[in-house]
């Protein structure tokens, strides 16, 4: 038995539909602009521009479905609505072909971004963490098996906030495929059991505050509830 200084931290987690199991993270990989309007929305050239990707922190996943606070350092947190998914079977240089035997099964997943402080970090050369990889910013859906649902490919996949619809858009406008995203992410880093992929937003983007209530879906695949609480006090 391993003798640590200090306890060690709780494992990352995120349910699965159906079932008291839940299905342990890793990993969070993030894929920017991947539909070409959201691309264009935010200044970018959906036609020249080979995926990119950034990383979460695997605590930063938590179940939707209750209250997330506002958080901390912005006055301009954003929705990104993605499809989400969880790698069962890890390798390096997958080939797209292959890329669904890696994959165990999809959910629907928030992009929570601080777009001020990430438009400072852009401003100033600097990396995004501070914009993107913050406590509570990858709210999720239960996954989903594969075995049960498939691989989709197309299907609507959309937010609303308080009831008006935000972003929609369908999974077959990624400029990027996931067994692509799957195999490009595979040729930088080894893939392993536990990753999660989000993988793109469509357009819409825009701000909220707290109060607001979210409902995501993405046809045939899961949806989504959370409402944003009240910035959380100082401990």
């Amino acid at each position: 038995m391993t003798d640590y200084v200090i306890a060690p931290p709780a494992a990352a987690d995120v349910a699965v539909e159906g079932t008291d199991a839940r299905f342990p993270i890793r990993r969070v990989f993030c894929v920017g602009r991947n539909y070409a309007a959201h691309a264009r929305e935010m200044g970018k050239d959906p036609d020249r521009e080979p995926p990119f990707f950034f990383t979460k922190p695997a605590d930063a996943v938590c179940d939707a479905g209750g209250t997330i606070p506002y958080p901390p350092l912005t006055q301009d947190l954003h929705h990104e609505v993605e499809l989400v998914v969880a790698i069962g079977r890890g390798g390096r240089d997958i080939a797209p072909e292959n890329a669904e035997s890696h994959i165990w099964g999809y959910g629907i997943g928030i992009d929570l971004t601080r777009r001020d402080l990430q438009q400072q970090a852009k401003d100033l050369g600097r990396p995004w963490d501070w914009g993107k990889a913050f406590d509570r910013s990858a709210p999720c859906s239960p996954l989903v098996p594969a075995s049960r649902i498939g691989h989709p490919k197309s299907g609507r996949i959309s937010l609303s906030v308080n009831g008006e619809i935000r972003q929609q858009g369908d999974l077959a406008d990624q400029i990027w495929p996931v067994a692509d995203i799957v195999a490009i992410c595979s040729a930088s880093v080894e893939l392993r059991p536990g990753d999660l992929i989000f993988t793109g937003t469509p357009a819409g983007v825009a701000a909220l505050k707290p109060g607001d209530r979210l409902e995501g879906e993405i046809e045939g695949v899961a949806q989504l509830r959370l409402t944003i609480g009240a910035p959380q006090d100082r401990g």
